[in-house]
């Protein structure tokens, strides 16, 4: 039976601010642009900014969504780490082509991304993994990702013996089957609420490795 707060879910809605976006307000280079709406973000408090869908498909074309945490961003592309042996992973390994979302909601803003992925070079992940916190680190090797698992104690158990085993180890190694993955961008689109539902869509696409196209898309 449907709850009586969402019975008028359709009705759900809101007006956005009238503040408008034109190609020229983001200028040539999107990845300099995401880079100042993800500084906006930050300043404006928004919890975890960083905060990306990620959606993949696999090897039976069934798509599939979840939120990460993006660690880095250039000109190479958008960065994440995970378990190798992830649903993400292991769709990402048969299918490299993926899609990101970035919905800062209270800005009235998102960030649209399509691109392919590939995992970054090991020296990289090393990197990255040696300024995890150590309960992270930890983790990364106590968790089996996206395997079923009989209950949460059998998460605890693994967390405890990996604990002990890396009692006195200063520098926690990185576990070979975690790493990172850098998506390459062939299309980065920027939308930004208005009224009326007439949103602003500005829609860059790759050229080649140092131009691209700008349009904008009707919303």
């Amino acid at each position: 039976m449907t709850s009586e707060p969402t019975r008028d879910l359709a009705a759900w809605r809101r007006e956005y601010e009238d503040r408008g976006l034109t190609a020229s307000d983001l200028g040539p280079d999107p990845i300099a642009a995401f880079l100042g709406w993800l500084v906006a973000a930050g300043q404006a408090g928004l919890h975890e900014p960083n905060a990306m869908v990620v959606s993949t498909v696999s090897p039976q074309s069934s798509p599939s969504s979840r939120m990460v945490l993006l660690k880095g961003v250039d000109a190479r592309g958008f960065v994440f780490y995970t378990n190798y042996g992830s649903r993400k992973a292991t769709d990402l390994a048969s299918n490299p082509e993926c899609a990101l979302l970035f919905p800062w909601h209270p800005l009235e803003r998102q960030v649209r991304v399509e691109g392919v992925a590939a995992r970054v070079d090991e020296a990289e992940s090393d990197a990255y993994f040696a300024v995890r916190p150590r309960n992270a680190q930890i983790g990364a090797w106590a968790s089996p990702q996206s395997a079923a698992v009989e209950d949460r104690e059998f998460l605890h158990a693994r967390f405890a013996y990996e604990s002990d085993r890396f009692s006195g180890v200063e520098h926690i190694p990185r576990p070979p089957h975690w790493g990172g993955l850098r998506i390459r961008p062939h299309l980065i689109e920027f939308w930004q609420g208005r009224p009326g539902r007439l949103h602003d869509r500005i829609c860059f696409e790759r050229v080649d490795e140092m131009a691209w196209a700008t349009q904008r898309l009707a919303p």
